[in-house]
């Protein structure tokens, strides 16, 4: 597989410049940064969750772990994991575990914990477990205007 067409497609219209970089198959982000020669705190993984509305995505650093207690509390709201079958239905052109961290390309709510943010290179998953994309931190975050920004993971 390659780049996800509906992130492909999000990416071009938006002008932001990017690179495709591939990587042997790997299962996990952690794994995908070892893989890539990337560092963990540059690589942006999602996080698919439900609340009240739909669906919301969670987008933090590779090396650090989502702290529900506090994304409940900021976000003033219950969440709950979304299930392998509705992540396939929202992400139809991605591999299973390779949701790409840009919620607006495929309409869904985005939150951006600041430690991905404040990265001036971020790294992703293209929709599939062996291909990277990589763009200037700026532009991820341009990405996704209407992303609310806040800090609610902790390291590994």
């Amino acid at each position: 597989m390659a780049t996800a067409l509906t992130l492909e497609q999000y990416l071009d219209r938006s002008g932001s410049p990017y690179d495709v970089l591939p990587h042997a198959p790997t299962e996990s982000s952690l794994r995908t940064a070892k893989a890539s020669h990337v560092s963990a705190n540059e690589l942006a993984k999602a996080v698919v969750l439900k609340n009240k509305k739909g669906y919301l995505l969670a987008v933090l650093p590779a090396s650090q772990h989502l702290e529900w207690k506090t994304l409940k509390n900021w976000l003033n709201e219950n969440l709950a994991l979304a299930t392998e079958d509705e992540i396939a239905w929202l992400f139809p052109d991605c591999t299973p575990g390779a949701v790409p961290p840009i919620g607006e390309a495929y309409g869904i709510e985005t939150v951006i914990d600041d430690s991905i943010a404040e990265q001036s290179d971020v790294y992703f998953e293209g929709g599939d477990h062996a291909t990277l994309i990589h763009m200037a931190g700026p532009e991820f975050c341009r990405l996704m205007p209407h992303a609310q920004h806040g800090r609610f993971s902790s390291p590994h």
